[in-house]
């Protein structure tokens, strides 16, 4: 029998049902096609988070030209804490953008990052820089092109963000934070740096394929490719590192985000989980306060 892929079901897939209470129980156990938009639908993705209505710390901007990008002109801001004296040398911690975004986004009324990080300055949580940076739809891994945001962040961001007078130098350790593409870019550099250089890492639906020729075109050219850079069976490379994966249950991304974090030991402890939500940014604010929270604690350990 032919291979038919999760995304060729997703997309053809029809749903047959013997009524509404069949639908519900189906979306509730992630078995039918199109679960999230059903989930969407039937109003089962809980309510979105609010951007705080709090005035954000100060925000340097500016550009650098990535040679690990291929000449590419990069932007890239760094939002302070309210109140951080201007020679206090804070921890970092980089925060990786989405498919089909830039660094930006980020700071835009969509999410709001700099607004929350105010918020959780407010109520008392360790006071750290987030960094952010363009990284291009390349999902932060090398890709045939030559191109590589992964290594941007690591051999050009961090040592521009040490000598803005941040904790970012080759024996200080960071904290990684990212959305869907980013999500999985933030897992990925994480086990890349190790213990020694992250404190802890949060990834928020991150995107994930439990099927190689699933993956996205976007940022795999082949099952090839995505299996060489996968994150799935290497949960051991974040021995030390503390762990947060959080995802909707409504998210496309949820079953693969759920076998990936039973990928890891029991003695792991993997914080986040799993609750009514979407791919969408109401869902990524709802959560954002916790996971800033938990940046800090780490951080702070």
């Amino acid at each position: 029998m032919p291979h038919v892929s999760r995304r060729a079901v997703l997309v053809g897939g029809g749903v047959v049902t013997a009524g509404a209470a069949a639908v519900g129980a189906g979306v509730h156990q992630g078995v039918l096609p199109g679960r999230p938009w059903l989930q969407a639908r039937l109003g089962l993705d809980g309510e979105d988070g609010v951007v705080p209505d709090v005035a954000p710390g100060r925000v340097r901007r500016g550009t650098f030209v990535s040679e690990a990008r291929g000449g590419t002109s990069t932007g890239w801001a760094v939002v302070l804490p309210p109140g951080s004296a201007r020679r206090e040398e804070l921890p970092v911690v980089v925060a990786l953008h989405g498919r089909g975004q830039d660094h930006a986004a980020l700071l835009g009324p969509g999410l709001g990052l700099d607004r929350f990080l105010a918020a959780h300055t407010a109520a008392g949580g360790t006071p750290y820089a987030v960094a952010v940076v363009d990284g291009g739809d390349s999902y932060w891994h090398p890709r045939p092109s030559g191109e590589d945001s992964g290594a941007m962040v690591v051999d050009e961001l961090l040592p521009l963000l040490a000598g803005q007078g941040l904790r970012a130098g080759p024996t200080d350790r960071i904290g990684l934070l990212g959305w869907s593409m980013g999500g999985y870019g933030a897992l990925r550099l994480a086990g890349l740096l190790g213990a020694g250089r992250v404190a802890g890492v949060v990834a928020v639906s991150p995107a994930l394929w439990t099927d190689p020729d699933d993956a996205s075109p976007s940022g795999f050219a082949d099952a090839a490719e995505y299996e060489e850079f996968s994150v799935l069976g290497r949960q051991g490379d974040l021995e030390g590192v503390a762990v947060r994966v959080d995802c909707g249950t409504g998210d496309p991304f949820y079953r693969a985000a759920e076998e990936y974090v039973a990928g890891f030991p029991a003695s792991a402890q993997v914080a986040g989980g799993f609750e009514p939500g979407g791919h969408t940014s109401g869902y990524w604010r709802r959560v954002l306060p916790a996971q800033l929270d938990f940046l800090g604690r780490t951080l702070d350990a």
